[in-house]
C-alpha cells in the first residue's frame, strides 16, 4: 500500500511549519504567498486532513507507543524488553520511537503517535510537562517510566501544545485549553532513587570517603536532589557535574571532574553511560579505581561485571519497570491509576575501597 502522506511531509516539502500547514488549512492568518504554496503542495501530495478527530470521537484504539532516550542504552533496551513482553500477552502492537533525549524530537514524535491514533503511551520523558498535555487531553493514556517530565517554563510557549492545537481544531474538535496550565498528572513506575543513593553514599562514607562527587546527566535531577540531601550541608557544588546526554558529553564531564577536583576520593554516576565515562577518564588520567578513586554506578549492566575491578552499582530493575509501565497502560481504562515506585540494590564489587 502507498504510504499515506502526513501533515508533516506537506510541511516539510512546503518549507513551512507543521502549526502552519494547520493554521492554512483550517482557515486562519497566513500570508497569501505561503497559504498558496501549502495548498499546492496539500493537493500535489493528495493529504488529508489526519484520523484524529474521528478515532477519539468512535473511541478507537490504535495500539500502544513506548519512546525512549537511547535504544542503545542498555537500561533502555530492558525496559522496552518489559514493556513489549507485557504487550506481547495481551495482544497488543507497540509503535517504538527514540526521542534522543530532544524535547523537540519528543514533541514530533507525540504528533506523529496521535496522528496514527495510538492511544496508550508509555515515555520514558525528555521534555517538559507542558509537552504531555496536547497528548493527555486528547484522550491518550501516559504512563511515564524511570522519571518525570521537568516542570514547565513559564516564559516560553509551548509548540508541541500549539501544532495538535491546531491538528485538533483542523479535524473540529474543541481547542485544548492553554499551554501554560499543567497537564492532568499521568502515573509513572519510577526506581527509589531516594534510598538507592542514600545508600551508596553511607556505604561510601562507611568506608572514610569524605569529598564524595556526584556526575548526572539529563532527567537526574531527583538522583542529584538525593544526593545531595545525603552528603549534608553544607554541599560542595562543584562535586556536582552534569553532562548533556551524549557520550563525549559525559566523558568531557567526568574528565574534567578528575582533573579540576584531585582531592575528590569517590564518585557515584547517576547512570550507565556516566559510569563508562567515569571509568574511561580515569583510566586515560592514570587514576586507579578503587586506589585513587572509588566509583559507584547507578544501574546494573552487564559490563559493569566485566570491568577490572568490577564495579560496585545501584541496581534498579529495568525490565520489571517496562513491564509494570504497560500492565499500567493497559489496565487504567479512564480510572486514575497509582504511581509504582520499585526497589533499588546495591551491588557491592571490587570498585570501592577505604579512603587512603
Amino acid at each position: 500500500m502507498e504510504k499515506r502522506a502526513t501533515i508533516k511531509d506537506v510541511a516539510e516539502a512546503a518549507g513551512v511549519g507543521v502549526a502552519t500547514v494547520s493554521r492554512v488549512l483550517s482557515g486562519g492568518s497566513a500570508s497569501p504567498q505561503t497559504r498558496e504554496r501549502v495548498l499546492a503542495v496539500a493537493a500535489q501530495l493528495d493529504y488529508r486532513p489526519s484520523a484524529l478527530g474521528r478515532n477519539l470521537r468512535q473511541r478507537r484504539t490504535g495500539g500502544m507507543g513506548l519512546l525512549v532516550p537511547d535504544l542503545t542504552d542498555t537500561f533502555y533496551a530492558q525496559l522496552a524488553e518489559g514493556v513489549l513482553a507485557c504487550a506481547r500477552s495481551a495482544g497488543e502492537p507497540v509503535v517504538l520511537g527514540s526521542t534522543a533525549g530532544d524535547p523537540e524530537q519528543e514533541a514530533e514524535l507525540i504528533g506523529m503517535l496521535l496522528e496514527q491514533s495510538v492511544d496508550r503511551l508509555i515515555a520514558v520523558p525528555s521534555g517538559e510537562e507542558d509537552t504531555w498535555a496536547p497528548a493527555v487531553r486528547a484522550g491518550m493514556t501516559v504512563v511515564f517510566a524511570d522519571r518525570l517530565p521537568a516542570p514547565p517554563s513559564p516564559e516560553m510557549e509551548d509548540p508541541a501544545a500549539a501544532a495538535v492545537g491546531d491538528l485538533m481544531a483542523l479535524d473540529g474538535l474543541a481547542t485544548p485549553q492553554p499551554a501554560f496550565s499543567r497537564p492532568p498528572e499521568a502515573p509513572a513506575v519510577l526506581a527509589d532513587d531516594r534510598a538507592g543513593i542514600r545508600t551508596a553514599v553511607r556505604y561510601l562514607r562507611g568506608l572514610g570517603h569524605r569529598r564524595i562527587a556526584f556526575l548526572g546527566g539529563p532527567g537526574h535531577d531527583r538522583r542529584a536532589s538525593a544526593f545531595r540531601e545525603a552528603v549534608g550541608s553544607p554541599v560542595d557544588e562543584e562535586l556536582v557535574v552534569f553532562g548533556t546526554g551524549s557520550r563525549d558529553s559525559a566523558y568531557a564531564a567526568a574528565s574534567g571532574l578528575f582533573q579540576s577536583r584531585p582531592d575528590l576520593s569517590a564518585v557515584v554516576a547517576g547512570g550507565n553511560v556516566l559510569g563508562e565515562a567515569a571509568v574511561l577518564a580515569a583510566r586515560e588520567l592514570d587514576l586507579r579505581v578503587p586506589r585513587d578513586v572509588s566509583l559507584v554506578m547507578y544501574d546494573d549492566v552487564p559490563w559493569a561485571e566485566l570491568c577490572s575491578p568490577p564495579l560496585t552499582v545501584i541496581a534498579q530493575p529495568g525490565r520489571d519497570m517496562g513491564y509494570r509501565a504497560a500492565e499500567l497502560v493497559l489496565r487504567s481504562g479512564g480510572r486514575r491509576a497509582r504511581s509504582v515506585v520499585l526497589p533499588t540494590e546495591l551491588i557491592i564489587r571490587g570498585s570501592c575501597g577505604p579512603h587512603r
